[in-house]
């Protein structure tokens, strides 16, 4: 069967959605944010709220500007998501540059002889032979690097060149990294995941959640590829409630495992705190959809010194405001 549909008009589109059932309250409004929102994209958000996905038909006292919360929801949550992986990523790099370099030397990366994998370091020598044209005429530190030294026929050497590697690129050359390379443990020790076994599927998903947030795809209520592989016994703070393995498509233990990370990369750092304040502000989000319990946040893992005194201030002023808002009612 080919594909027949004809585009339809914004006005087209909002009278569709109506006589599906969605509530539209403003039709102005809903004009004004399908004209810069694509119908398709929003799609993925009111998907839940349809009764019959066959029909479209949505569920009673469906609305519009409850998909545009979920929405705006979302957009907030993949940047503040993005930031945290910022820092994990930027002290990976760290990591791999400092302690393979004083394992082996500064390009070691070139050393096929302690990758598992010889295809896959062909696909990161590529990738790397690619980064590095793209940001020779960008990157003033390489620019300077090629004019100094250009009798040397090596790449820059790692502090150099995996400055500008992607996050998937790090992720790659530590998992392909053999297991006999005493870095590739010493690093997973660092952050607290006892081995490479389980950092390396962390690491994994991580990225792989990056890239949605890089390219503005969806995170809320969305079944994730990546599955991390928990540590039976975590020597730090961790959950005592763990969603089932079935569950850990969803979004909230791969939040627990940025969380652990940060913790050793940050101790101070403000996630929980970021995190609940994002939940607050938008008070009709189903925590649910992102795999995630009402107590989330009392769990040792989410509970480090500093970012429990901010939460605890935050609760009690929210809890101030709501009953300042109803005595004046």
């Amino acid at each position: 069967m080919n594909f027949s549909k004809p585009p339809l008009t914004v006005k087209q589109q909002v009278d569709q959605l109506k006589q599906r059932g969605l509530i539209i309250n403003d039709e102005k409004d809903a004009m004004h944010a399908l004209k810069n929102i694509s119908y398709y994209r929003l799609a993925g958000y009111w998907w839940p709220l349809q009764s019959d996905k066959s029909l479209h038909v949505f569920k009673n006292n469906s609305k519009f500007d409850n998909v545009i919360k979920i929405y705006n929801f979302d957009s907030e949550l993949r940047t503040l998501i993005f930031d945290i992986i910022e820092h994990i990523e930027i002290s990976l790099r760290t990591k791999l540059i400092y302690h393979l370099c004083h394992e082996f030397n500064p390009w070691w990366f070139e050393d096929a002889s302690i990758f598992s994998s010889n295809p896959e370091y062909i696909d990161m020598i590529s990738t790397i032979d690619r980064d590095l044209k793209l940001h020779k005429s960008k990157e003033v530190f390489l620019q300077e690097h090629y004019k100094k030294y250009n009798s040397d026929t090596r790449r820059p050497p790692c502090w150099k060149t995996l400055e500008i590697v992607s996050m998937g690129t790090l992720s790659k050359i530590y998992g392909n990294l053999k297991n006999s390379v005493k870095s590739k443990d010493l690093i997973a020790h660092e952050y607290g995941t006892v081995n490479f076994t389980y950092l390396q599927t962390w690491l994994q998903s991580i990225t792989q959640i990056r890239n949605i947030c890089a390219h503005h795809g969806r995170l809320w209520n969305r079944n994730l590829p990546g599955r991390p592989k928990l540590l039976p016994n975590p020597p730090d703070k961790w959950i005592s409630v763990i969603p089932p393995s079935k569950k850990h498509h969803e979004l909230y233990i791969h939040l627990c495992c940025m969380k652990y990370l940060m913790n050793r990369i940050n101790p101070g750092n403000n996630f929980t705190y970021r995190l609940h304040s994002l939940l607050a502000k938008y008070p009709n989000i189903d925590i649910h959809a992102l795999g995630m319990n009402n107590k989330w946040y009392k769990e040792n893992l989410w509970n480090n010194k500093i970012d429990t005194e901010i939460t605890r201030l935050s609760l009690f002023f929210e809890k101030a405001v709501f009953l300042l808002k109803n005595k004046f009612r």
